[in-house]
């Protein structure tokens, strides 16, 4: 089992959805976050008064925990959602999982992840 962790553009995050479903991933779990990066927008930004810093860049986290057989399809299907080509599409990390159980009735392993077996 393999844990993939991506950060991707917040105006992406349908698509990327829509991509995951379309590859059979339909379990994950997202999170708002912010981060520094390489990107142009630096500094501060004022509107009406009030000055917002424009340093920091908000992002989606998307974690999805997935079946070694279905870790490339998961790749292609962020990457091919994700990307256009600018600084600052994001990253995704890929780790190992030794083990997971799922709560409700204590299934461990890969029968205990919602993806299926293909």
């Amino acid at each position: 089992m393999k844990k993939i962790e991506a950060i991707i553009r917040t105006s992406k995050f349908e698509e990327v959805k829509d991509s995951l479903r379309q590859a059979g991933i339909d379990f994950f779990t997202y999170a708002d976050v912010t981060g520094v990066g390489n990107e142009i927008h630096k500094g501060e930004l004022s509107y009406r008064g009030t000055v917002y810093d424009t340093s920091y860049i908000p992002r989606q986290l998307m974690t999805i925990v997935v079946r070694d057989i279905n870790v490339q399809r998961t790749i292609d299907a962020i990457l091919r959602a994700a990307q256009t080509g600018d600084v600052g599409d994001g990253k995704i990390f890929v780790s190992t999982i030794d083990e997971s159980y799922r709560i409700r009735n204590g299934e461990s392993g890969d029968t205990s992840l919602y993806n299926k077996i293909e």
